[in-house]
C-alpha cells in the first residue's frame, strides 16, 4: 500500500488518487477521492434511510410521513415515465438520484465533488446501457435484439451501434461536465474577486492570511446555484434520461 503524492503520476493515474495498492498479477490499485466519498455516501444514505424508515406503525409519524412520501414520489415518477408495470426500477432510480445530489453536494464542505469524476457518471451510464440491452433482449430476444440495429435499412448498422453506445455515454459525459464546469467557473471567478479586492486594497488580513471584501459573499451565492439548484437539476435529468432510454425499449403493451 502506498499514498500518492501531490503532482505524482509515476504509475498513479491522474488526479484525486488518495492511496493505492500493488498486488501480484493484479497491479495497481488506485483509490481515488470520489471512491472513499462514494463509499462514506452509502454508509451516510443508508444509516439515514434506516432511521428514516426504523419503528414504522399504522398511525405514521412525521418519519414515516416523510418516508412515504419519498416512495410515493419516486414510484409516481417511475409509473409516469416506464409505466406501472415497472416499479422494479424505482429503487435503483432513486438511488441514483440521491447518490448524485449527494456527490454533488459534498463540495459545500470543503470536497471534491463526486460528480465531477467522470469515471463516476460514465459508470452510472454503462449501467443504464446494461439496463437497455437487458430489456431489449427481455421484449425483443436476440434476434429481435440484433435485428433492431438494422432499421429502418440495413446501412443504418453502423450508426445504430454507435448511438446505441454513445447515448448512455453522453449522459454520464453531459452530467460531468456541467458539474465540472461549474467548479471552474466559480474557482475562476473567487480568484478574480480575490484580485479585484487585492487592486482595490479591500481586504481584511490575519496574520499572513489575506480575505478580500468581494470574496465574501458573492461565492456563497454562485454556490447556491452551481453546488444546490444545479447539483439537483443534474440528477434529475439524469434519472430522467435513464428512465427515457430504458422505458423507449418497453413495448406499449407491456407497460
Amino acid at each position: 500500500m502506498g499514498f500518492a503524492q501531490s503532482g505524482d503520476f509515476g504509475g498513479v493515474s491522474g488526479p484525486g488518487v488518495l492511496f493505492y495498492f500493488d498486488l501480484p498479477i493484479v497491479g495497481r490499485i488506485n483509490i481515488t477521492e470520489s471512491v472513499v466519498i462514494g463509499f462514506a455516501l452509502v454508509v451516510a444514505i443508508s444509516i439515514f434511510v434506516i432511521w428514516l424508515t426504523h419503528g414504522m406503525k399504522k398511525i405514521p409519524t412525521k418519519r414515516q410521513i416523510v418516508a412515504e412520501w419519498i416512495v410515493e414520489t419516486v414510484n409516481k415518477l417511475v409509473k409516469d415515465n416506464m409505466g406501472p408495470s415497472h416499479l422494479v426500477y424505482a429503487p435503483y432510480i432513486a438511488t441514483i438520484f440521491v447518490f448524485s445530489i449527494t456527490g454533488s453536494l459534498v463540495s459545500l464542505l470543503g470536497l471534491r465533488s463526486m460528480t465531477a469524476d467522470a469515471s463516476v457518471t460514465i459508470a452510472w451510464a454503462l449501467i443504464c446501457l446494461v439496463m437497455i440491452t437487458y430489456t431489449k433482449l427481455k421484449y425483443s430476444g436476440f434476434g429481435g435484439y440484433l435485428k433492431s440495429f438494422t432499421e429502418p435499412i440495413f446501412v443504418m448498422t453502423p450508426m445504430n451501434i454507435f448511438s446505441e453506445i454513445m447515448t448512455p455515454i453522453s449522459m454520464g459525459l453531459r452530467h460531468f461536465g456541467n458539474v465540472a464546469g461549474g467548479m471552474v467557473i466559480t474557482a475562476l471567478i473567487y480568484w478574480a474577486l480575490a484580485n479585484l479586492s487585492a487592486k482595490l486594497h479591500l481586504y481584511f488580513s490575519m496574520g499572513e492570511i489575506r480575505i478580500g471584501v468581494f470574496q465574501i459573499g458573492i461565492p456563497a451565492v454562485l454556490s447556491v446555484y452551481f453546488d444546490l439548484f444545479s447539483g439537483f437539476m443534474q440528477a434529475f435529468i439524469f434519472i430522467m434520461l435513464t428512465m427515457a432510454n430504458v422505458g423507449n425499449c418497453i413495448p406499449d403493451d407491456k407497460k
